[in-house]
């Protein structure tokens, strides 16, 4: 393999894709035997690769520089022909449910192939690819949108990963008018994210009538590929959240003000921590990206081996820059076998958290890297981010590399904001499912019905006298919301299994890890709830897992004093 830098990209002609991949279906239909259709499975899987491989450079370099015109226009082919390819790929999905070979291609491959298969031949029909290529245009809009901006602030032009450093001022007259220069830049914007949102929500709406589902939230779950839960599931998980979650975590919002030296929090508050500063690396880019190196090749020999492999072909593109998307993601080569990681360092503990967190998925996307079809390179969306937010805890005995005197502080820290992070991703998640089942609400009922998700989750908000805020503009940022419906709730239900190998590490690192180990290489071969069961963790849907976990969080953020810091 290259090096990211040179490898060569090259728009895939589409009229011989699709000729190569007819014939290769035509082969499996007709096969006489099974091992003709398990060759003809992996000639398919080496097409897609192809295809996927190109689509994944082009938006790669796309995100990198939002403003360079060619990786844009290949963007758009991809929006545009995305769906086409996925038309091809529903074909060998609906093959693959016929096949007179059907019981051995199951002992072969497992369920889970013919699971994702059933949910992805519901989800799809080629009278929606219109649709589908309309949506992500306007995903794409709204994350060039988000990468444009530029906020004036401190003699110098910003984009909104710039501004993070300013929200954590220990000055608070800084931090008020960093928020407010923030929330302006949203608020100038808001009526062409609301235009956005709505013509998402009303395609969304329109694609799952087309199909005959009652609504797009039952869609929704099939293009997630949730087989083995579904919204009623979910809706108890949140419930969970609401009745042991949100209590602590207004406690912990209690214990801010009080360290602050506050009466009570405002919203330009609650991005500080400390009096004393939140921790920080103390190093620029490249000196994290050295201690980076060090704490993997010291964690393990698979780690050792995955992030040596990532820095020395430039898999990493991880300082914030001008014209860069913003956030951060994992993708993957799936020609190379390899993953990449995008991220936009500022110089907050962030840039730690998104080191490990992305490192989790990239390391994952490695150790399954093997696997024989491309289904199971990724499990599905809340598996992954098991493997993000756990490696982030299993990377605490390295943590005084990148905070020295700040590094109990940095682990009271992110403790807490795993806590305080359940309740709003549960406002994400039961905002959408409010949104999808009135897809004609108007653009202020949405922002109501984002208030009253506030106030069920996160009581203690204090806008004072933003507008932006008060009048229920926050979701907008949230760039799931957006670009990947119902893609949040992955996040919480991964949280409560991570703070389950929190738990484990403490008292067993080896054995927590040999698990973790376990889960990351089964890829995407088992549903959710088998792969939590296969690395010894508790269900998070069933309704006596959250209470004990938060429990022990609780015990442990009480034995610390924060005071000190």
């Amino acid at each position: 393999m290259k090096k990211f830098s040179e490898l060569e990209y090259r728009r895939p002609d589409l009229d011989l894709v699709r000729d190569e991949f007819t014939k290769l279906l035509e082969k499996f239909d007709s096969a006489k035997n099974f091992t003709t259709q398990e060759d003809a499975i992996k000639e398919i899987n080496a097409l897609r690769a192809d295809f996927s491989t190109s689509a994944s450079i082009a938006s790669v370099r796309n995100t990198i520089d939002t403003s360079n015109q060619y990786y844009e226009i290949e963007q758009t082919f991809f929006d545009q022909n995305g769906p086409v390819f996925q038309d091809l790929n529903i074909k060998f999905y609906v093959s693959l449910s016929k096949s007179q070979y059907h019981d051995e291609l199951r002992n072969k491959f497992g369920n889970q192939l013919f699971d994702l298969a059933e949910a992805s031949v519901r989800s799809f029909d080629p009278k929606i690819i219109e649709d589908l290529q309309e949506e992500n245009k306007l995903s794409t809009e709204y994350s060039k949108l988000v990468a444009s901006a530029q906020i004036e602030f401190d003699g110098k032009t910003l984009n909104l990963a710039g501004m993070a450093p300013y929200l954590q001022s220990t000055d608070r007259e800084t931090r008020k008018n960093a928020a407010n220069a923030n929330y302006a830049w949203w608020q100038k914007n808001a009526t062409t994210f609301d235009e956005l949102y709505d013509k998402l929500v009303k395609i969304r709406a329109r694609i799952a009538q087309k199909l005959g589902y009652k609504n797009f939230v039952e869609l929704g779950y099939d293009r997630m590929n949730r087989t083995d839960y579904n919204a009623e599931d979910v809706k108890k998980f949140r419930q969970q959240v609401v009745d042991y979650v949100v209590p602590l975590s207004i406690k912990l919002r209690e214990r801010q003000a009080k360290r602050l030296g506050l009466s009570n929090l405002k919203y330009y508050d609650y991005s500080l921590n400390f009096n004393s500063g939140n921790p920080t690396p103390k190093g620029n880019p490249d000196w994290i990206l050295e201690n980076g190196k060090k704490m993997y090749a010291e964690l393990s020999p698979e780690t050792k081996e995955f992030f040596d492999f990532m820095t020395e072909y430039e898999l990493l593109d991880l300082v914030n820059k001008k014209n860069k998307q913003a956030g951060g993601y994992c993708t993957h080569f799936s020609k190379y076998k390899a993953p990449f990681i995008f991220s936009n360092f500022n110089g907050t503990s962030h840039d730690i958290d998104v080191l490990t967190h992305e490192a989790g998925h990239a390391f994952q996307c490695y150790q399954s890297r093997n696997q024989e079809i491309e289904e199971y390179l990724w499990p599905t969306y809340e598996a992954c981010e098991i493997h993000s937010m756990s490696m982030e805890f299993f990377a605490w005995p390295w943590m005084n590399q990148f905070f020295k005197e700040d590094t109990d502080k940095y682990k009271f820290q992110h403790v807490a904001a795993a806590i305080l992070f359940l309740p709003y991703g549960c406002a994400v998640d039961e905002f959408q499912h409010i949104i999808y089942e009135n897809p004609e609400f108007t653009p202020q009922q949405r922002n109501d019905a984002w208030l009253q998700m506030e106030k069920k989750y996160r009581p203690w908000l204090d806008y004072s006298d933003n507008e932006y805020l008060k009048t229920g503009g926050l979701w907008k940022q949230q760039g799931h919301i957006y670009r990947s419906p119902f893609y949040y709730i992955d996040y919480c239900l991964a949280q409560i299994c991570a703070l389950q190998f929190w738990s484990r590490s403490q008292k067993d690192f080896k054995g927590a890890w040999a698990d973790y180990l376990t889960l990351c290489k089964a890829g995407g071969s088992k549903p959710f709830i088998e792969l939590v069961k296969l690395a010894g963790l508790n269900n998070p849907f069933e309704e006596t897992t959250v209470k004990p976990v938060i429990a022990e969080i609780q015990a442990w953020l009480e034995g610390v004093d924060d005071s000190k810091f």
